[in-house]
């Protein structure tokens, strides 16, 4: 085997590959430019990048033999992936692998904010015995509100927990059970606000979370709290924190990320109740190494062994297979991402039901896509993937439910329907409730919404998307698109379902006197859309407005 490993790791992620007999690794340092690059790759069998390597499709046709592109970190935007699929090499990254050093920066920040540590140090320094002033609090017995409750916000959860803090967490996409194995009351996203005292950010940046710490989440918070993110900086509106912070309202924040960074003339530098880190969050010797590890033994297995980890792109399948299958595969994804926007509560259990041709077939890609959609705008949701997405529920104490109805009379060909069960704060009701929705794939190519709770309303799954639920009297329908109108916004495709009262098609979501709407708009982006939304919010009629934002095409 021969290993190219294109940018510098540690000394024992080499050690890993070196120690197998006749393998042969090409190290960093005898990579001179791109051609000698292309040159190594003639005859390799995998490649091993960071993030300045850009393997691209003009790359990996100079890797004929290419098996495997590990990637040490999460992010894959430097790696084609569909280039890599086409040619049959997995592409592998290593989610994870930070999660302690995150966790561990995040707790250092909360004892500094408590106890005026950098203040200290800097008055020392200065030959000022200034102890009087430096009355500090502890950590014991202050409530700990933690938004996410991936990989990162339950190590987080176990550190604090030593500390004799009092846990809270809102993460719709965490099951109960594993909140309560780590002592964690899951909450909602007001009540984590309201109720915390120290309060530290673990989420993905999605349209739902950006701008999550603004001027409301703000004036409902306790008196005093301390905020840290080391998660992304388009989290928080800096307007509002700053004027938090000015004001008292706000006691301290933590902040190790940035809209923009590097970090320059920001109205953080003057405030002397803000502690500010350059994205330091994973960056510590053991992280690194961690990483290296743990791609090294992810390589060697596949190579060795074809056993296959923390894949990004699809599993072997034959050309004809994949043919047939990949335009569901692609539904199901975006189904379950248009989903995922209406949880009430806290996931419990994923149903999935395959009717027609797709259930005489492979499942598992659909079932892992659909999975993934539903994670896709999560805190971690950028590792979660059509390889490892079931077992990411599974970890996530998320059931997994199949049913396969290959003869049905009536209705399309090959219909997937999803079922989402949550409870917990937010639900419908103390049993908990269903979000439902269902598609197929018309013309060959292109996913099409049928059903949304029970609510028959067929629409595209592309592009950005309004859910709208309102009440059933006149005027709504033209008040939706004169706002859109005046916003200038255009509607690409307007759908519209309403509550039956027919036998068997009620909806526990969608009562009688309600109706559906899925507007599909075009706007450049997400920012565009905003105050449109806040005026289509403002209508008495309507109960709920959601923006998704789904691949085009």
């Amino acid at each position: 085997m021969k290993i190219v490993i294109a940018e510098k790791v540690s000394p024992a992620t080499l050690a890993i590959l070196q120690q197998e007999s006749g393998w042969n690794c090409i190290t960093a340092d005898k990579i001179k430019d791109r051609e000698a690059l292309k040159a190594e790759l003639a005859d390799a069998d995998a490649l091993i990048v960071r993030s300045a390597v850009q393997a691209d499709a003009e790359l990996l046709e100079s890797a004929p033999k290419l098996r495997v592109i590990g990637r040490a970190g999460v992010g894959v935007d430097n790696i084609d992936t569909a280039a890599a699929t086409h040619r049959g090499i997995v592409v592998m990254n290593t989610p994870g692998a930070n999660a302690v050093a995150v966790a561990e920066l995040t707790l250092g920040l909360m004892i500094s904010m408590g106890r005026s540590i950098p203040r200290a140090n800097k008055t020392m320094h200065e030959g000022v015995w200034d102890k009087k002033s430096l009355q500090g609090s502890e950590l014991r017995g202050k409530t700990l509100g933690i938004v996410g409750l991936g990989r990162i916000g339950l190590e987080v959860a176990r550190r604090a927990a030593a500390f004799g803090m009092d846990l809270i967490a809102y993460d719709p996409f965490i099951a109960p059970v594993i909140a309560r194995e780590h002592n964690v009351t899951l909450v909602s996203l007001d009540d984590i606000f309201k109720a915390s005292d120290y309060l530290t950010l673990h989420v993905g940046l999605t349209t739902q979370t950006e701008g999550l710490i603004n001027q409301h989440s703000i004036a409902i918070m306790k008196s005093g709290i301390r905020i840290i993110n080391c998660a992304r900086g388009e989290l928080i509106v800096d307007e509002a924190l700053v004027e938090g912070l000015k004001s008292g309202k706000v006691a301290g924040a933590a902040l190790d990320v940035f809209h923009q960074e590097p970090l320059k003339n920001s109205p953080y530098f003057n405030l002397p109740n803000v502690l500010l880190s350059p994205h330091i969050a994973g960056a510590t010797d053991e992280a690194q190494e961690a990483i290296g590890i743990q791609l090294a033994m992810q390589v060697r297995d596949y190579l060795k062994l074809g056993v296959v980890q923390n894949a990004v792109n699809l599993p072997s399948l034959s050309h004809e297979e994949y043919i047939e299958v990949a335009p569901y595969i692609e539904m199901a994804a975006r189904l379950g991402r248009f989903l995922s926007h209406a949880i009430p509560g806290h996931l419990e259990t994923i149903s999935i039901t395959y009717t027609g041709r797709i259930a005489t077939g492979k499942t598992d890609l659909i079932r892992n896509a659909a999975v993934a959609g539903i994670f896709a705008d999560t805190e971690g949701g950028n590792s979660v993937n059509r390889i490892n997405a079931a077992a990411i529920a599974q970890e996530r104490g998320i059931r997994i439910q199949e049913d396969k109805k290959e003869f049905v009379a009536g209705g399309s060909g090959s219909v997937l329907k999803l079922v989402l069960h949550s409870s917990g704060p937010g639900a419908d009701s103390d049993a908990g409730c269903d979000t439902s929705a269902s598609a197929t794939v018309l013309h060959g190519t292109s996913p099409r919404l049928l059903t949304l709770d029970g609510i028959d309303i067929e629409a595209p799954l592309n592009g950005t998307l309004v859910s709208i639920r309102n009440h059933d009297v006149p005027g709504v329908v033209g008040r939706i698109g004169t706002i859109l109108g005046e916003h200038k916004i255009n509607i690409a495709n307007f759908a519209l379902g309403r509550a039956s009262d027919t036998p068997g098609r009620s909806s526990q979501r969608v009562p009688q006197g309600q109706a559906l709407a899925v507007v599909q708009i075009d706007v450049p982006d997400s920012h565009a859309a905003a105050p449109a939304l806040a005026a289509l919010k403002q209508i008495e009629a309507i109960v709920s407005v959601r923006l998704i934002e789904l691949a085009k095409g």
